[in-house]
Order: structure tokens, then sequence, then C-alpha cells
């Protein structure tokens, strides 16, 4: 999750689309990329206070602002209602509504919300433009028509501001925790036609679901496969479809679709092992804990948001064996060695530590929950948002609540001094 890059905001005169029937009341003129907003409502379950601070819930395509420095083509102004379908369709309309609701009765801070609409800009995808008609699971960060329609300093200038700076904030706010939630809401049908379940909740990467691997060239290859079958412990899941579906709420797992593995759930999931392995690495060898080469490798690895032209540099060197940057092939060479003495300790022992971070009851995890739109939000019989249904949002945010409090009071009873 790292990135290099300082917090700027987003530019001013942010133009909220679609709001003024909705809504009541615009953005502020001027807003972060994302910020800490706060829970609504009280507890439910009785989480030690040390516990509530190991928790974090996210909200990446709730977003409803579109700033007017991106609303161009050619150079030429864009009006906003060329994108107004556009934005409709991508926004997760009421996970705000239930991702508060959740962090209130969880007992917690708040929860990290994006406001940059998903429509120019989506956090759970690697950094890159979008092709023109590309599928759903092609997508990179800029969305389309925006990565067709801006040039190089716009879109420069949009990953810098929004991306990097959302990095750099969930840095701050879901790196090292027990359990991060993201908060998502999906439409009411499948391509099909047929209902989707009232909530579906996601813990494997779509790239393992499809074919038993993490997909090559993509992390670095000493992530191990088998960590892409579960972005938290396999009994969340289960506990949560059991408690919603004896609410009388229909639960499916892994359905209709995965993660993708530009998603803030199988990111952080990469991000996580890793410093884990850098902590057993200072733990059994603390001689390198300062070492300015190793930390060149540590960027590397914990790089997952493929930011860094650096960390790109030394893993076209490590994997593609391309020539590393004039004047540092000294450098790149004790990189390899440092690399691969972490290797070392990845395989050692038959890959134990591997087995015992994928089976550990208290690894931190990540878990993401899909809510169908129409139940936290009306639409019309055109599909055109009408208002919020917050007693919907509070239901469901209350039930997640108890069903995660149940989870990590009693099926994880026993690891309640595990460390992120």
């Amino acid at each position: 999750m790292t990135s290099p890059s300082p917090v700027p905001a987003v530019p001013p005169a942010a133009v909220p689309l679609h709001e003024a029937a909705i809504e009541a009341g615009p953005l502020a003129q001027a807003a972060p990329a994302c910020e800490l907003l706060p829970p609504q409502g009280e507890p439910v379950v009785a989480l030690p206070p040390e516990l509530r601070g190991l928790l974090a819930i996210n909200v990446i395509h709730d977003g409803r602002v579109i700033p007017p420095a991106y609303l161009a083509r050619d150079g030429r102004p864009v009006d906003p209602a060329e994108v107004q379908d556009l934005y409709v369709r991508e926004r997760d309309w009421g996970a705000s509504l239930v991702a508060a609701e959740l962090a209130g009765a969880l007992g917690i801070a708040g929860y990290l919300h994006v406001h940059l609409a998903r429509a120019l800009m989506d956090f759970g995808r690697f950094p890159g433009l979008t092709p023109a008609h590309a599928t759903y699971m092609e997508r990179l960060a800029v969305n389309s028509p925006f990565a067709q329609w801006l040039d190089f300093e716009q879109k420069w200038r949009l990953l810098e501001e929004g991306y990097d700076a959302i990095s750099d904030q969930a840095d701050r706010e879901l790196s090292r925790k027990v359990l991060t939630i993201g908060v998502h809401t999906y439409d009411p049908v499948n391509a099909s036609g047929t209902p989707r379940p009232q909530v579906s909740v996601l813990n494997r990467a779509m790239s393992y679901q499809q074919s038993g691997r993490m997909p090559q060239g993509l992390f670095d290859p000493l992530f191990p496969d088998l960590l892409g079958e579960a972005t938290c412990d396999r009994v969340l899941p289960g506990r949560i479809s059991l408690h919603l579906e004896q609410a009388g709420v229909p639960v499916a797992i892994n359905f209709p679709y995965t993660l993708p593995e530009g998603s803030v759930e199988v990111r952080s999931q990469v991000w996580h092992f890793f410093d884990h392995v850098r902590d057993r690495m200072h733990e059994r060898h603390p001689g390198v804990a300062e070492d300015p080469i190793y930390d060149l490798v540590w960027d590397m690895l914990l790089d997952t948001n493929l930011r860094s032209s650096e960390s790109q540099a030394l893993r076209s060197y490590l994997h593609g064996f391309r020539t590393p940057p004039r004047g540092r092939k000294r450098e790149f060479a004790y990189a390899r060695r440092a690399y691969e003495h972490i290797g070392g300790l990845v395989r050692q022992d038959g890959g134990a530590l591997v087995r015992d971070w994928s089976f550990a009851r208290g690894r931190p995890g990540a878990i993401g929950i899909e809510v169908r739109k129409d139940l936290v939000w009306a639409f019309d019989p055109q599909g055109r948002p009408l208002h919020p249904k917050p007693e919907a949002a509070r239901r469901l945010g209350r039930l997640l609540a108890q069903a995660i409090g149940q989870y990590l009071l009693l099926d994880r009873a026993g690891d309640a001094g595990a460390t992120a």
C-alpha cells in the first residue's frame, strides 16, 4: 500500500453530480481525496478498547466528487451531464450508510471514505488507464472515458493528487490492523436478470478462484500462491453468513464474483505478508534492520500499489534480467543478495512461515462486504437514485457488527494476543 507521495488536496470547487434531488447540501468546495468520517449510532458489541483500535473500515466507491479540473476533453470543458449516467451506474449507493452504522455498532472511531467518484478514478484497481470498452475485470484506476479525454498532465495529477493521497491515508488508517472491512454495494440483479443475494462476502482473489494461483508478473514471486485463497481467516465469512442468514438475510460467499487483484483487500494482504516477513527477518537477523540495501528490497516488496518507479526498476532487474539504472549496478547486485536472503527465510523449513501465516487465526485479514444497492437506497423504475434508506442500513450495519463481534470474541478466542 505504500506510496512515496505527500498528501495534497483534490482541486477546489469539486462538483457533485445528481445531488439536488437525492442528498441535502453539496460537498464542501475544497475536499480531500479521502478522509476518516465519523461513525453512526452506538456500539452493539462490547469489544475491548485495544481490539477496537485494530479494526478498520473503508468505503472506496461511494464518492460523489468529480473536480472541474478533470471535466475536460481535448482542452475544452465537458458538461457534467455527459458523465451523469456513468456516475450513477458506478457509484456504490448506500455503502457509506452501512459503513457508518457498522463503525458505530463496533464502537470504532470511524471509517475511511474516498470522496472521488468512481466514474473518474477507482482506488480498487492498479494505477493506469482503462482502455475503451474494457470489461469490468480489465479496468485500471483511471476510468474510461476520462482515460481517453484527459491529457498527460491531467492524468499525472489525478493519480498523484488522488490515488497517491488515498494510498498515504490508507497507510495511516489501514496498515497493521487485525481486520480491515471494505464495504461496497452492488447491482440488484446479475447480467442474466436473476436477483443477487442481499449480501455477499468476498475473501478470495479472482485469479486463485479461476486458476488456483496468483497471476505471474504482478506481485513479487515470493508472495505464495496459496495466500490468494483467502484474504482473511476462513472462519469469518462463515460466521457472517450464519448470523445474517439466521436473521433472514440471504448471503453468498465469493459470488457473483471474487476480488480483483487490484482491490484493496488483495493488495493489503500482500503488504501484510511482506511486513510480517520483514518482522521475522529483523528478529532473526537484527543486523540488517538498518541496512539501506535491505530497505530498497523491502520498499519493492511493499510497493503493492505498483506506484514506485525505483521499485519497478529493481523488479525488472531481479525478475526480468534487465540492466540496472546507470551507476547503480553494484547497488542492485547487493540488493539481489539481500532479496535472496529474504527468499531463503520464506522458503525455510519447507515453507513453514507461509503455512503458519496462512492458518494463523490472529493474522491480519481483509474482507469485502457487498450489499445490494436497492436494500439501502431507493431507485425509480429507470434505475435513477431517489433517496437513502437509513433504517435498512442501520439494521444491516448492526447485524454485521454482531457477526464480526462474535468472530472476534468467540471464534478468535485464544489468539487475542496476536498482533497485526
